[in-house]
């Protein structure tokens, strides 16, 4: 049976604010939420895709900052309540979902979740979705990875990120679509094994640009790092802006 949630469910919810991943590291939140801040402009207002557990918009409400979310899950969004219960949540597909009559100064999606839109229409709607949602002179910032497709060699689809005795992580992907997935593999004390993974569709800046314009949107920022250092051919992952004339 299909999870309403999707692939973030209660499974994943109950324990997705555990993880030691650097995105969780509360220096990483905070200078997520410094270039945040800064973005919403004299507005202070801002609109998170995939709004999740708060991870981001906890921290940045308490900056002053006016947070409204969507999500599909509603179990990840059962937790941002536990933590902050006045930000106001949507429950629907963030490329689709529209908050009538509202706009705000910035629209942000973080943490490669648009690649979480698995195919390449629902990512242009996406960027259509985020300038609706905008304000004249509003912002959408996207943060995503860079497709680590350097590191395969010719015939190999995969490739490890997490090697333990008792967790395994792979990437799969498919160069031809597009498509790829995080597989999981967890061996658990008992000596079960549990398998889990999420489908991607990854995608690149200059494909993003794209989407943007025909969303019209016009390019202003490219950065590394939430330390606002410059994107190059070398970087693992893009956080870009785009504003509303």
């Amino acid at each position: 049976m299909t999870d309403p949630d999707g692939h973030f469910g209660e499974r994943v919810a109950r324990t997705y604010d555990d993880s030691t991943g650097a995105e969780f590291d509360p220096a990483v939140i905070a200078a997520t939420v410094d270039v945040l801040a800064d973005l919403a402009g004299p507005s202070r207002d801002a609109l998170e895709f995939a709004i999740g557990t708060g991870r981001v918009a906890v921290p940045l409400a308490g900056r002053g900052v006016a947070v409204h979310g969507i999500d599909l899950s509603e179990a990840m969004v059962a937790r941002l309540h536990d933590k902050r219960p006045g930000i106001p949540v949507q429950i629907g597909d963030f490329s689709s979902v529209r908050l009538e009559a509202r706009e705000f100064g910035l629209v942000y999606l973080v943490f490669n979740t648009v690649m979480n839109l698995t195919t390449q229409d629902a990512q242009v709607e996406c960027f259509r979705n985020a300038a609706a949602h905008l304000r004249p002179g509003g912002r959408f910032l996207v943060e995503v990875m860079i497709p680590e497709l350097r590191k395969l060699p010719a015939g190999q689809t995969v490739v490890p990120f997490t090697v333990t005795p008792s967790r395994w992580g792979f990437d799969s992907y498919d160069v031809a679509t597009q498509a790829m997935a995080s597989n999981y593999l967890t061996l658990h004390d008992d000596g079960r094994g549990e398998f889990w993974a999420v489908p991607f569709r990854y995608l690149w800046p200059a494909e993003m640009d794209l989407m943007a314009r025909l969303a019209g949107l016009v390019p202003e920022h490219r950065w590394d790092s939430w330390a606002r250092t410059p994107f190059t051919g070398e970087s693992t992952k893009i956080i870009a802006t785009w504003v509303k004339p």
